[in-house]
């Protein structure tokens, strides 16, 4: 059985086909150093890891299994002619929860302890108190939204649940309320909890469904004392219309760490709107993620050799 590596090639993945053959000596593995080599070996491939173009899922008729590089692939990955080929794609989720859930934790405390005031009067050297009953939410007292309960989400709720928050939450595929969610609700049920919650917490993929879903109408359903974090994918929310709400004061403040547009312009208004907190796509940075990445495809390899099932097996029609 054949797995190719796609190009462009790095020597991560150079070793990680050394590695995979050392380790699953029945699985002939094909570093593909350059489009002609993948269009070469393609053809009687089961099996591949990387980005295939449509003329080369064309030459790939024996293609059981792709291994996508990351947990949500960039936009145009699940083109037409990929959803259409037979080929079952898995992807890259599950690896990161531990660090996204720790930034979005770390997100909420600041709000909470109203950080996202102190650190600007910080760089001015101003010295300015609020009454000792203002600035602070008392997290016992908060509910946490969690818009799209995987992993992440998951561990999300996790730690707000240690820190006393009540957590509800909406997700597409989980059937069971897990034990830290006080509240599990079908996605079409949003538009209803956002009233509810003192901070929502926006995890989910970019899909066709989730595409520019939060706009001035949902920020209009929360809270004037909340506040909105987007850790999942840019385009699920429209800025210029969070830009308009928090400058209308209909939600208390925002932390992002993905953007519709990436790198966020220098001229945009959220660099210096106040009550924004900005990280630059890197939530899910932390350590062991690569040896996460190769564990998920060596154990989908070593499936595939025995009939076992895929980790990660993605809808390919809903890109997740």
């Amino acid at each position: 059985m054949k797995l190719v590596m796609l190009p462009p090639q790095t020597d991560l993945a150079r070793d990680w086909a050394r590695r995979l053959a050392a380790e699953l000596p029945a699985m002939q593995v094909v570093v593909a150093e350059d489009d002609a080599a993948a269009e070469a070996a393609i053809g009687d491939a089961a099996a591949a890891y990387g980005t295939p173009s449509a003329a080369l899922l064309a030459k790939a008729p024996a293609l059981r299994w792709l291994q996508a590089p990351q947990a949500a692939p960039p936009a145009g990955f699940y083109h037409t002619a990929l959803i259409a080929h037979p080929a079952v794609v898995t992807n890259m989720r599950e690896i990161y929860n531990d660090h996204i859930g720790a930034h979005i934790m770390a997100f909420i405390l600041a709000f909470a302890r109203g950080l996202h005031v102190y650190l600007p009067q910080q760089t001015r050297r101003e010295w300015a108190k609020p009454p000792e009953d203002e600035g602070v939410v008392h997290l016992p007292d908060a509910t946490l939204l969690v818009v799209g309960l995987g992993g992440i989400g998951l561990e999300a709720a996790r730690l707000a649940g240690a820190f006393g928050m009540k957590v509800i939450a909406t997700d597409a595929r989980r059937e069971t309320r897990p034990a830290e969610v006080a509240e599990l609700h079908r996605p079409g049920a949003l538009d209803s909890l956002l009233p509810r919650a003192d901070f929502v917490v926006l995890t989910v993929p970019h899909t066709p469904a989730t595409e520019g879903f939060f706009g001035r109408a949902r920020f209009q359903l929360m809270k004037r004392s909340a506040f909105f974090i987007n850790i999942g994918r840019g385009m699920t929310t429209r800025l210029d219309d969070l830009v308009a709400a928090i400058q209308a004061g209909e939600l208390a403040g925002a932390a992002l760490d993905v953007f519709e547009q990436e790198p966020l312009p220098a001229d945009h208004p959220l660099w210096t709107l106040p009550g924004v907190l900005l990280t630059p796509h890197m939530a899910g940075y932390g350590p062991h993620l690569n040896e996460r990445r190769y564990a998920i495809l060596r154990d989908n390899a070593a499936a595939l050799l025995s009939g076992g099932a895929l980790r990660n097996v993605v809808d390919k029609a809903n890109w997740f």
